[in-house]
């Protein structure tokens, strides 16, 4: 399992993910960057994303549903902040209802996605949500989203092996 530590801080509202893949920051970056990639593990494997848009330029934005087991639907969007590619992107991470429009009766969370080179020649992944309370926070961990974030986590090393 490539993560190494998971850090949840009930009272800053953060919840953070650090994983190492045994590639280089720029393949890592390509995970994101490439929306077929990216629906290749940003979602468990019980609940596939597909990518609908993908713009990660600031301004810009990813919509993206991923479809549960019996068919049910989850939808959801980023709208990116910042990019300083290969090594950053900042989102707004949000839910959406079946039309792709933000439900605003959801949480937004500020995800900051960072990637950088190490020691042993693979990319170090930080992966930090800052939720806007705790009350949202806790809304999300209950609804699933650490699992989530593991098991989509452990799908990278496999789209890292498998050619692009």
């Amino acid at each position: 399992m490539p993560i190494v530590r998971v850090d949840k801080n009930i009272d800053a509202h953060t919840f953070t993910v650090v994983s190492n893949y045994g590639a280089p920051v720029e393949r890592v970056w390509q995970l994101y960057a490439d929306p077929r990639q990216l629906e290749r593990f940003w979602g468990p494997p019980s609940w596939p994303a597909t990518v609908v848009d993908h713009d990660l330029r600031p301004g810009g934005r990813v919509t993206y549903f991923m479809t549960g087991p019996e068919g049910e639907k989850s939808a959801g969007y980023w709208d990116v902040l910042e990019v300083d590619a290969p090594h950053r992107f900042v989102v707004n991470d949000g839910f959406a209802d079946d039309d792709g429009k933000p439900n605003h009766d959801m949480p937004t969370v500020r995800m900051e996605f960072q990637f950088a080179e190490h020691a042993d020649g693979g990319t170090l992944t930080t992966v930090a949500s800052t939720f806007p309370s705790e009350d949202a926070m806790t809304r999300l961990i209950e609804m699933g989203m650490e699992d989530g974030m593991r098991e989509a986590m452990g799908q990278i090393d496999a789209v890292l092996a498998a050619p692009t």
